[in-house]
Order: structure tokens, then sequence, then C-alpha cells
């Protein structure tokens, strides 16, 4: 079986270089000479490379083999037939007013034929489009990362990229109203997707993007996602990353974020559902004066498999960091993290703190943790660590002495555990909205039980309870 599996995964491999080439005759001739060279070079890199593999130390803890052993479907153009548009993109979050872009099956749902310019000149639209008529943008930030170059399924995204969004927020432009990306797989066949986002702040300048991840069916699919974000002197940009895809489907969520002085950034990952996922977030501090707030909550369950990887680069002194990732695993649920902090030689007056906390509800579940420091600098503050435990007994046995039920003594411990990210969310109509979607997801089920005491918004029936929160 693990050898049929092997074959599969060479097959895939083989069919994505001769779609490579294929665009290559068709398409790379009509692009601009410094977009096609990236495309060769990086499919060239990924022809010696190839898929990851457990060999290979970054991804000892995440074997691709299965999921790629599928038959997948790489779409060379945009595709809506038999879809209702209007049913598939409805955001149910109350109060929370956006400016929405959509993309499905990796393709922007307008066709990729416009470029808005929205308030104060910011502009958002297709990624493909962009890369047409913005070629100054593409000169100056396109997979400019070196980080990219070192890894073979961001050069495969590079190779193949089909499309995604891009967005351009002037000087001094502070958006008040939050951008949602919602990106939804819906096929009926597996399909193989690589999605491109670049994102670009100028000076003085503050976005609030929010990134939807979904499938809509329970088809196999592997989404290979590339984000690039570059912000600029005393910018701030909130990311939040919502994943909630089908337990046979597998994302490999690629993020550069490069960060000019006094720039802030803060991204988020929430993680309910997905059969592999991996996200990776790569920190470049470039500027002094910089910080970034680099949080993760993953809950799985089954068999499913959760991977963070996070690498902060203090390229410059004066900069400072905080990392804090909690993870529930059930089941025969598996996870892995694996931070990275790097203080230069130049670095000094660093401040950088990393936390991974994590509980298994059962004895099938695992993780591997393994959070790590390379400091060349002398004048730092930096500290680590990781915990992996089961719920409290102590605390279970206050709950139980206050009248509540095992279960619900058990699931008020988890979400008070997940909620020390859930409350880093700054705004409150997506704080809500992702409180009740963990809720859910702790009790395992979709509507509100009367007797749970992990009320979701405007319940019918409030239970209270006399209890002291600092002693779970």
């Amino acid at each position: 079986m693990q050898m049929k599996a092997e074959e599969k995964k060479v097959e895939l491999q083989q069919k994505l270089l001769a779609l490579s080439e294929e665009y290559q005759a068709k398409s790379f001739s009509k692009e601009r000479a410094c977009i096609a060279e990236k495309r060769m070079r990086s499919i060239d890199f990924f022809e010696q490379k190839g898929f990851p593999t457990i060999k290979e130390e970054a991804w000892r803890g995440t074997n691709l083999t299965d999921a790629l052993s599928k038959d997948y479907v790489h779409l060379s153009e945009f595709d809506t037939k038999n879809i209702d548009l209007n049913t598939l993109f409805k955001c149910d979050i109350h109060n929370f007013d956006t400016d929405i872009i959509s993309l499905l099956n990796g393709w922007l749902v307008n066709g990729g034929t416009e470029l808005k310019t929205i308030a104060n000149g910011t502009i958002i639209g297709s990624m493909a489009e962009a890369m047409k008529k913005l070629p100054e943008f593409f000169d100056k930030y396109y997979n400019k990362s070196e980080k990219i170059e070192e890894h073979s399924l961001s050069a495969l995204n590079t190779a193949l990229v089909q499309d995604g969004v891009f967005i351009y927020v002037p000087d001094n432009v502070e958006l008040e109203k939050a951008i949602q990306m919602v990106s939804i797989i819906n096929h009926e066949k597996g399909l193989f997707v690589q999605n491109r986002n670049l994102i670009v702040l100028g000076k003085n300048s503050k976005l609030t993007l929010v990134h939807c991840d979904d499938t809509t069916n329970q088809l196999a699919s592997f989404n290979n996602s590339v984000t690039e974000v570059f912000v600029g002197e005393n910018s701030k940009i909130d990311h939040y990353k919502l994943q909630n895809f089908n337990n046979d489907s597998s994302i490999i969520n690629s993020t550069y974020f490069h960060q000019q002085a006094n720039s802030n950034v803060s991204t988020n990952a929430i993680s309910l559902n997905g059969g592999l996922i991996r996200n990776n977030v790569f920190v470049n501090l470039q500027g002094q004066g910089a910080h970034a707030d680099v949080l993760g909550v993953y809950l799985m369950d089954r068999k499913q498999h959760v991977d963070s990887q996070v690498f902060i680069d203090h390229a410059v002194p004066n900069c400072t960091s905080n990392e804090l990732f909690k993870g529930i695993l059930d089941e025969e649920a598996s996870g892995v993290f694996n931070g990275h902090i790097l203080v230069r030689q130049d670095a000094q007056n660093t401040n950088a703190f990393q936390s991974n906390k994590n509980i298994l509800l059962t004895d099938t579940a695992s993780i591997d943790t393994k959070p790590f420091l390379e400091i060349y600098a002398d004048d730092v503050k930096c500290s680590h660590g990781a915990t992996v435990g089961q719920l409290d007994n102590d605390a279970m046995f206050y709950l139980r002495s206050r009248g509540i039920t095992e279960e619900n003594a058990r699931m008020l411990l988890m979400y008070a555990f997940a909620a020390e990210v859930i409350n880093h969310i700054s705004i409150e109509a997506l704080r809500n909205r992702i409180d009740d979607m963990v809720k859910k997801r702790l009790r395992g089920e979709l509507s509100i039980c009367d007797n749970c005491v992990l009320h979701c918004s405007n319940p019918e029936k409030e239970i209270e309870f006399d209890i002291d929160l600092s002693k779970i």
C-alpha cells in the first residue's frame, strides 16, 4: 500500500511538471520576462527537490505521501459550472461589515477582470490581473523572500500560480472596514489548488485582513497557498486565518511577512478542521522598532493532523516578538509545533518570547513540539517553553464541586484553555463568532444544547455557576 502511494505521488509530480511545460508553451511567452523567468527558475528547483519528505528535518513530523497519492485535477481556467455562487459566499457573522473578495477553486469569483479601487486609493482584486496591469509592484515585491526559494512547495506555487488576491494600501491610509478573503473549494473532482496572494502596505497605513479557507463538499483536495505581506514603516496589519476543511483535504499555507521600522504585525491562525493542515509563518523584522505577534489555536480529533512552523528573523536591533500557540488534540489526532527564533549578531535589545501549550485528551493523541532559540547577540531577553499534558484534575474537581457535570466541566476547561488565544482577536464581532465556532467544535455538534455550560451568542436560556475563573 505504501509503495502504491509513493508511485501515485511520483505520478502527481510528473503531471505537474508536464503542466508547467504546457504553461510555458501557452502562457509564459505572454507574460513579462521577469515573471516568466521566476516561473521557470521555480519549476527547475521543484524538479530537483521534489515534494517534501520525512527525510527532511522540517518535515520529519508530517508525511505528505498519502495526501499526495490521490487523483487531483489542476484547473487551468475558471469554472463556475453548476454552482450557485450566492449560496457559497455568505458571511454569517453578525454586525461584521467587511469588503469581501471571494475565491472559488483558486480563482477570483468575478473572473479576474477587474482591479477595484476603494477608500483613499486602496486597490483590491485579482492577483493575475494585477500581475499584468501593475508591473511596478511585482518588480519590487513579488517573490522577494529568500525563504520562498528554499521550499519546494512554495517554488511549485510560483511556477503554477493560477490566481489569488492582490491588496495595496497606500501611504497614510487606515482602512476602517476589514477586508475578508473567502477561499472555497467546491468541485466535482478533487483539486490541486495553487493560490497566491500579495499584500502591500505603505507607510503609516493600517489593514485588518480576515482570510477564511473552507471546503463545501467531502472530496479530497490539496491547497498549496502562498501569501506575501509587506508592512511599511509605522504601519499595522491584523491578520486572521480561519481554516475549516473536510477530513480528506490538505492545506499547506505559507505566509511571509516583511516588516519595516516601527511596523506591527498580529497574525492569528484558528484551525478547526482539516485532514492535514500545515501553517508555515515566516517573519522578517527588517526595521528597528518592529513588533510581531504570532498566534494560533488548533482543535483536532479523529486522525486529523496539524503542523505549525514559525520562523522569526530578528535582523536588526530594538525589535520584539511574541509567539503563543495552543492546541487540543483528541482521539488519534497528531500535531507538530516547530518555533524558531533567530537573533542575528547586530540585533541587540531584542525581546522575543515563544510558548506552545497542548492538551492531549487521549493516550492515542500526540504532539511533537520543538521551540528553538538561535541567538548571536548578547543584549537580549528571550525565552521559550512548551507543555504537553491533560486536563487539570484540581480544576476539574473544583468545577464538579460547583454542580457542573463532568462533560460540561471538561468542555469548560478546554474552552478556558483555548480562550487565551481567541481573546487576542481585536474585532468584537469576529471574536464572538470564532468564540461560538470553538464552543461548537469542542462540543462536537452544531446546535445549542440546553444543558451545556458553553453557551453561544444570544442563548435562549442562560446558565450561571458560581465560578472563580482564576482556579481553572
